[in-house]
């Protein structure tokens, strides 16, 4: 009788701890999507401050080639209608990251 109550309270100890994970899941679970959501919107920041900084290199290689000999030479007799492209400038408060609330 004695093995049976302790097996029968490692049970029911077993259970409560059980119980006490699936009630807490919801929390983690949600935790979780948020911890996701901060990457993807960390992933995006960065993939559109890469892309900028591309641009303007791009850009700028492009206008130094038409300055430059032998750039400004095949410009003259092969593409007489290029012309520089306009420098990508950004204002500060537009590179500021948005806040995101949540409820």
């Amino acid at each position: 009788m004695q093995k049976l109550q302790a097996v029968q309270g490692a049970l029911s100890g077993a259970l409560s701890k059980l119980l006490l994970v699936v009630e807490r899941y919801p929390d983690l679970k949600s935790n979780q999507n948020f911890l996701q959501l901060q990457t993807a919107l960390e992933g995006t920041e960065n993939r559109i401050g890469v892309a900028r900084r591309d641009y303007i290199e791009a850009v700028r290689a492009y206008n130094t080639e038409l300055k430059t000999i032998p750039g400004r030479w095949w410009k003259q007799f092969m593409y007489p209608t290029n012309e520089p492209l306009p420098t990508f400038s950004v204002a500060k408060e537009k590179t500021k990251v948005p806040e995101v609330k949540f409820n």
